[in-house]
């Protein structure tokens, strides 16, 4: 029996729901708001009745899209008085509700790492859209200058500056097969006070960025250098309260970290390696960027 009118309308959007979260959620770094504005658009659309529509995939890709430039763009404000870092919100991709859509064309697992997200946060508004739509849904140029108002040609600039602004070295094989390994001596080393093998694991350049916006205490500054890194996370380790927990799992795509306290979230560690070592650190501490957290997806 085929499927009209409303019903027709929930199907459509349920099947793109999954592409339709992953644009948001690079566009805007955080799975609350990205969830709000998926939502959003399927209120927005069902009024439509998108069996009428002729190319439902851009309509609510165009519509995301547009949610996603008005947060960014009443967000901007907050963000100039945010306290401390500001990390993006953890995903964890080992839930269901936010897998990644199987038709993107750009589904690289570093486009979703911590590092990534925070080089695409660095790019204005339109330079994020822009190379979102481009990259991830490789859109025209001709598609992409109606949604965000600029010409074709001026796109296709824009597109060139933001690829070359947020470029990452590519991850090496050999790397990839290490991180398990890595991350787990980085624990070993950390709960067993071994300073010497956490050094040998962390670069002596390495940095740590600390995420607890105001709400919680937290380094207010980038941690730089080894040293400063290792007692910094001994610091926080030797003050963690009673029913202390925490568990390995897929963060962002990537290997991370998250704790609990009293199976409550406390906060989510992700890193960035780079030959074999630990070059960077993610520590979110927020609560209001660890409520998404269902305790389910961690418990051992």
């Amino acid at each position: 029996m085929e499927i009209t009118g409303a019903g027709a309308s929930e199907q459509i959007y349920l099947s793109y729901r999954p592409l339709m979260f992953s644009l948001a959620y690079r566009m805007l770094g955080s799975v609350m708001d990205a969830e709000d504005v998926v939502q959003e658009a399927f209120l927005y659309a069902n009024e439509t009745n998108l069996d009428h529509v002729h190319n439902p995939k851009a309509y609510l890709c165009k519509i995301v899209t547009n949610r996603c430039i008005d947060s960014l763009r009443s967000a901007s404000k907050k963000r100039e008085v945010y306290v401390g870092p500001w990390l993006p919100e953890p995903l964890m991709t080992t839930s269901a509700d936010h897998q990644i859509a199987p038709d993107l064309a750009y589904t690289h697992k570093e486009s979703l790492s911590t590092a990534y997200l925070l080089l695409l946060q660095q790019l204005s508004w339109v330079e994020r859209a822009v190379f979102l739509l481009r990259e991830v849904l490789q859109y025209e140029y001709d598609e992409i200058a109606e949604i965000v108002g600029k010409s074709s040609t001026n796109c296709r600039q824009i597109f060139r500056r933001a690829k070359n602004a947020i470029s990452l070295p590519p991850e090496r094989t050999g790397e990839t097969k290490q991180t398990t390994a890595i991350v787990e001596q980085f624990v070993h080393a950390l709960v067993s006070g071994n300073i010497a093998q956490l050094l040998s694991i962390v670069k002596s350049d390495a940095i740590l960025y600390s995420d607890g916006g105001g709400k919680v205490k937290a380094a207010t500054n980038p941690i730089m250098g080894a040293e400063r890194i290792a007692m910094f996370l001994s610091g926080v380790l030797a003050k963690l309260p009673e029913g202390y927990r925490s568990t390995l799992t897929t963060v962002n795509e990537q290997l991370g970290i998250v704790a609990y306290v009293n199976d409550q979230p406390h906060n989510v560690m992700t890193f960035q390696l780079e030959d074999g070592q630990i070059k960077a650190f993610y520590l979110v501490m927020n609560p209001d960027k660890l409520k998404h957290i269902d305790t389910r997806q961690t418990k051992p």
